[in-house]
C-alpha cells in the first residue's frame, strides 16, 4: 500500500487507514447509501460483479478508480465475491452523518471469507458450508469443522489417511492452517480451495482449551468427549479465535463441540465417494445417488441426508431402528403424507436459528420461527397418534416451546415487513410509548381536528381552521370578523387581507411530536425487536435439538417415499460375512432409463468362505460396471437404513467399501492413468478388513497387456490368500483370470452374457456363471461408427495375435512355479558381479515400500556400473 499523501481528501485518508488494517481483503467502504471500492479493489469488483468502473477526484493527489453499488444490494453482490474466493472487509458508518460536522466515523464491522459466509444467496441450502482447521504433530493431525450457518462444530485427531477421508467427506470451503506449516499441509491434502493462516502459537493446546472453555463457559472440556485430544482441541480453538478475529463475535448458536468417531460408520475414501457418485455425478448434468434418494421436504433434511450417505452405519441396532421406522411409515401412508405436508412448511429451521443468534434475522424471518414452532407442535400430535415406541422417543425429544411461541405471537404483527426500518413490526398494546407515537404519526388528522374543535369551542370562533405550510408549520387561521376573540396566548405569525394566522404552544408541541414520531417509532421498535431477539436466543440449544430431530424425521419420511415410488424392499441386515442380493437394480441408472424400457436386474452372492471373489468378464457396454456399482450402492443404502432396489437382499455388516472404478490422468500432479490406478489399488490393499467390500474395474489396463495380466493376477491371488478374505468383485477384460486355479479356491468366474447373431452382438445384460472368452471390442468399435476398413483390418490382426499369444495354461504353470524358478539375468560366475548377487539375495520384495524399492534399484545400478568399469 502506497504511503498516504497529505493532499488526499479526508475521506480517502480514512479509507487508506482502514485498508491498511486488512490489506489482502477487498474493502467495501460505506459512503452514504453506497458501498464503494477504490483502486485495485475497484478494478477487481467491477470485473467480478459486472458493475461500472469510474474514477473520482482524490484532492490534489490524483484520480482513483471507483466502483460501487447501493448498500441495500449487498445480499445480491456479496455471494458473487465469496464464490470468487475473495476475502471481503465490510466498513460501516458508525455514526449518523446528520449528528456530526466532521467526517463520519467509520470502522470495519465484518470480515467475510468463503468459510464464514452466511448470506443466503452464497449458501447452497442442501449443503453445509464448513470452515476447517488443521494442526499437525509428527504423524497425527488435529482437525476441526464448523458450519457457522448452522452452529455444527466437531473435531478429532487421527492419522493422515483418516484426516484426508474427513476432508473428502466434509468438503470444507476454507482451511485454516498454521503459518509455519501452510504449504506442506495444503499439499498433503491436495487442497485447492481458499486457505487462511494463523500464527503457530494460536494452535497451542493450552491457549485453544482456554478459548473453548471461555466460549462454552465451562471449566473444562470433559463434557464434550474431547478431553485429552490435544491436537483436536488446538484446531477447534483456532477456529473460534479466527471467527472472533474476523469480527464474528455473536457465536451463541455454537452450543456444543462433538467428537468425530469414525468407528461408528463405514469407511468410504475419496475415491469411493467419487467413483460411486454418491453426492454428485462425475458427468455434466449427470445424476447422483443423492439426487435419486432426496425426497426430503426441508433443507436441513437434505444436508443431513448427505451426511448419512457418506457415513453408513455399522451398528446393527441403529440400522434396524431406522429400517423399522421407515417400514412403519410405509404401512401408515396417511400419516406419512400428513407428516410430509407439515415438514414442507418448516423451511430452513436450522439456519434460521443461527441467523437469529448472529443478529441477522429479519422480522419476517422471525415470524417464520413462530410458524415453524406451530408445525413442530402439529408434528408432535401426529407422532402421538402413531403411538409407536420408536417414534415416541423422537416425539419426547421434540420440544413444543410453547412459552417461546407465546412471546412471538404476543409481540410480532401477523405480517411483519422484511426490514425493521420499514416499521409496523411490533403489535399494538405491547408498549404504551410506542402506541402513543404511532397515534401521533398515523392519526394526526383526527388529532388536529380535535384541537381545532376544542379551540373553536373555547374561543367561540366557529370558522376557525388549522392548516400547514413550510414556513412556520401548523397554524390557526382566524378571519378578521373574529380576530377580536383571539386569546392573548396565541402568537400571530402572518396577516392576510381577510384573516390572521396564529400558532399556539400546544400546536407547536404537537407539530414537533409529529415530525419526530417516525424516528421515535423506529427507535422503540428497534429496541423492542432486539429484546425479542435476545429472548429467543435463550432457546437456541432447544431449537437446535428440534432442528436435528426434524431433519432425521424428514429423512425417514424421504426413505419411505422413495421406497413407495421406486418399489424398494426392506433388506435383511445381520452380523454375517455374506452379501446376497436377488435381482438387484442400479438405483441411479434405473431412474434414467428411456421411457418404456425396464432395467434388467441381476443377483450377486458373496461370502468369505465359498464365493469370496467374483471374476467378471464380458464386453464393453454389456453392463459390468453397472453390476459392480449397484452391488456397492445397495450395500451402502442398506446400512444407511434405506430400503433397496432388489427383490430380496441380505447384507452382512460391511465396515469398509473400496472401489477402483475407472481412472483418468492427473497431469497436474504428474501422474498417468496407470499411476492413479495403482495409487487407488494400493490404498485398498493396505487398508483391508475382514468385513470389506472391494469393487475393482479393469485393474492393469493402463500398462502393457502382459504387465496388466500379471498385476491383475497377483492382486487376485493377494486378496484370495489374505487372512481377512475380503469380499471382492473384479471386472476385467483379461479372460486369462478365469483360469486362476488356487488351492481351496473361493474365486468364481462370471460373465455378462451377449448373443452374437449375423456378425452383430446383442447385450443381454444378464450375469451368468462361467468366464467369457471374448471382449467383442471390435464389435463395439463397429457399433460406435469406426470405419469398416479399420474394423476389418482389426479382425485380421486379432486372428494373428490369438494364434501367437501365450496360453493361459502356460501362464498358470509359470505362476505356480514362481517360487522355484530362478531366472539368471546375469552371469553371476563373474566375480565382478558377486556383490550384485549378494545384494539381490538379501532383498525381501514382499516387505519393500515403493520408495525403498527405488533406493534398492539405484544401489544395484551403482554396483553394476562399478563391475562394468
Amino acid at each position: 500500500m502506497a504511503k498516504k499523501k497529505s493532499s488526499e481528501t479526508p475521506l480517502m485518508q480514512q479509507y487508506y487507514a482502514l485498508k491498511a488494517e486488512h490489506p489482502t481483503a477487498l474493502l467495501l467502504f460505506r459512503v452514504g447509501d453506497f458501498y464503494e471500492t477504490f483502486g485495485e479493489d475497484a478494478i477487481k469488483a467491477s470485473q467480478i460483479l459486472g458493475i461500472t468502473l469510474t474514477k473520482r477526484a482524490n484532492g490534489t493527489a490524483s484520480h482513483i478508480e471507483l466502483a460501487g453499488f447501493p448498500y441495500h444490494s449487498i445480499d445480491a453482490y456479496m455471494p458473487k465475491l465469496i464464490r470468487a474466493g475473495i476475502k471481503v472487509a465490510v466498513c460501516e458508518q458508525l455514526e449518523d452523518p446528520k449528528l456530526t460536522k466532521k467526517i463520519v466515523k467509520r470502522g470495519i464491522t465484518e470480515l467475510i471469507t468463503p468459510g464464514t459466509a452466511i448470506y443466503d444467496k452464497s449458501l447452497d441450502s442442501q449443503s453445509n458450508n464448513y470452515l476447517c482447521a488443521i494442526h499437525q504433530s509428527e504423524h497425527l493431525f488435529g482437525i476441526a469443522f464448523l458450519d457457522l450457518s448452522t452452529g455444527e462444530f466437531s473435531c478429532t485427531q487421527a492419522p493422515k489417511e483418516i484426516a484426508k477421508k474427513l476432508i473428502d467427506n466434509y468438503l470444507p470451503s476454507e482451511l485454516i492452517l498454521p503459518k509455519n506449516n501452510f504449504e506442506p499441509l495444503k499439499s498433503a491434502f491436495a487442497y485447492e480451495g481458499y486457505a487462511s493462516t494463523l500464527e503457530p502459537w494460536l494452535f497451542e493446546h493450552i491457549f485453544a482449551e482456554k478459548k473453548l472453555c471461555s466460549h462454552f463457559e465451562t471449566q473444562n472440556l470433559k463434557g464434550f468427549g474431547v478431553e485429552g485430544l490435544n491436537l483436536a482441541i488446538a484446531s477447534a480453538g483456532a477456529i473460534i479465535h479466527y471467527l472472533e478475529a474476523n469480527k464474528h463475535e455473536k457465536l451463541n448458536h455454537i452450543t456444543q463441540l462433538s467428537r468425530i468417531d469414525q468407528s461408528n460408520s463405514v469407511w468410504l475414501d475419496g475415491f469411493t465417494i467419487r467413483n460411486l457418485e454418491l453426492i454428485q455425478s462425475n458427468h455434466p448434468n449427470g445424476t447422483s445417488l443423492f439426487d435419486v434418494l432426496n425426497k426430503t421436504q426441508t433443507p436441513m433434511g437434505a444436508r443431513l441426508l448427505k451426511k448419512w450417505l457418506l457415513t453408513p452405519l455399522v451398528n446393527l441396532n441403529h440400522i434396524q431402528d431406522r429400517q423399522n421406522k421407515v417400514d412403519f411409515l410405509l404401512a401408515n401412508h396417511n400419516a406419512l403424507q400428513e407428516m410430509q405436508t407439515l415438514l414442507n412448511g418448516i423451511g430452513d429451521f436450522e439456519r434460521l436459528i443461527s441467523k437469529i443468534a448472529l443478529n441477522r434475522c429479519t422480522p419476517r424471518e422471525l415470524k417464520a420461527l413462530e410458524k415453524n414452532i406451530l408445525s413442530i407442535q402439529n408434528i408432535k400430535l401426529v407422532l402421538q397418534k402413531l403411538n409407536k415406541p420408536e417414534f415416541n422417543k423422537l416425539n419426547d425429544r421434540l420440544q413444543p416451546c410453547q412459552a417461546l411461541l407465546d412471546i412471538l405471537s404476543l409481540n410480532l404483527v401477523d405480517e411483519p415487513p422484511v426490514a425493521i426500518a420499514k416499521g409496523n413490526v411490533i403489535k399494538s398494546g405491547v408498549n404504551g410509548e410506542l402506541d402513543s407515537w404511532r397515534n401521533k404519526a398515523y392519526n394526526s388528522k383526527d388529532i388536529l381536528l380535535q384541537i381545532q374543535k376544542n379551540e373553536a369551542i373555547k374561543t367561540g370562533i366557529s370558522s376557525l381552521k388549522i392548516s400547514f405550510n413550510n414556513v412556520f408549520g401548523y397554524y390557526l387561521e382566524v378571519t378578521n370578523v373574529h380576530k377580536d376573540k383571539v386569546p392573548e396566548s396565541w402568537i400571530r405569525k402572518q396577516t392576510l387581507v381577510n384573516a390572521e394566522r396564529y400558532i399556539t404552544p400546544e400546536l407547536k408541541e404537537y407539530e414537533e411530536d409529529i415530525l419526530k414520531a417516525d424516528g421515535e417509532i423506529l427507535r422503540i421498535e428497534t429496541e423492542l425487536y432486539q429484546q425479542l431477539i435476545n429472548e429467543v436466543n435463550q432457546y437456541t440449544a432447544i431449537l437446535q435439538q428440534n432442528a436435528l430431530e426434524i431433519a432425521q424425521l424428514d429423512i425417514l419420511c424421504c426413505f419411505a417415499e422413495v421406497a413407495l415410488q421406486h418399489n424398494y424392499i426392506k433388506p435383511q441386515i445381520n452380523q454375517s460375512h455374506s452379501i446376497s442380493i436377488k435381482e438387484g437394480r442400479h438405483p441411479v441408472i434405473e431412474q434414467n432409463m428411456p421411457k418404456g424400457e425396464e432395467y434388467i436386474p441381476n443377483s450377486v452372492e458373496l461370502d468369505n468362505n465359498t464365493q469370496q471373489i467374483i471374476i467378471l468378464t464380458g464386453p464393453n457396454m454389456s453392463g459390468k460396471s453397472a453390476i459392480l456399482r449397484q452391488t456397492a450402492l445397495i450395500t451402502l443404502m442398506a446400512q444407511v437404513g434405506c430400503f433397496v432396489p432388489a427383490k430380496e437382499a441380505l447384507i452382512g455388516i460391511v465396515d469398509k467399501i473400496f472401489t477402483r472404478v475407472g481412472a483418468s490422468d492427473n497431469l497436474a500432479a504428474g501422474e498417468s492413468t496407470f499411476m492413479v490406478e495403482m495409487s487407488e489399488t494400493a490404498n485398498i490393499l493396505n487398508n483391508l478388513s475382514d468385513r470389506s467390500l472391494i469393487i475393482l474395474d479393469e485393474i492393469g489396463r493402463g500398462t502393457s497387456t502382459f504387465d496388466g495380466i500379471s498385476i491383475a493376477w497377483a492382486i487376485t491371488e493377494y486378496l484370495h490368500q489374505h487372512p481377512y478374505q475380503p469380499k471382492t468383485i473384479f471386472a476385467t477384460h483379461y479372460h486369462e483370470l478365469n483360469d486362476i486355479n488356487l488351492e481351496d479356491s473361493r474365486i468364481a468366474p462370471f460373465h455378462v452374457s451377449v448373443v452374437e447373431k449375423d456378425g452383430k452382438i446383442i447385450f443381454l445384460r444378464k450375469l451368468k456363471r462361467g468366464g467369457s472368452e471374448h471382449s467383442f471390442g471390435i464389435h463395439v468399435a463397429k457399433m460406435a461408427g469406426v470405419p469398416q476398413t479399420v474394423t476389418q483390418r482389426a479382425n485380421e490382426i486379432l486372428a494373428r495375435l490369438e494364434d501367437s499369444r501365450i496360453s493361459t495354461d502356460t501362464l498358470q504353470k509359470v505362476t505356480n512355479k514362481m517360487g522355484s524358478i530362478q531366472l539368471k539375468l546375469f552371469p553371476f560366475e563373474d566375480p565382478k558381479l558377486k556383490s550384485l548377487e549378494e545384494e539381490l539375495t538379501k532383498i525381501d520384495i514382499n516387505t519393500l515400500t515403493p520408495v525403498e524399492a527405488l533406493l534398492k534399484i539405484s544401489r544395484l545400478q551403482e554396483i553394476l556400473k562399478k563391475s562394468q568399469s
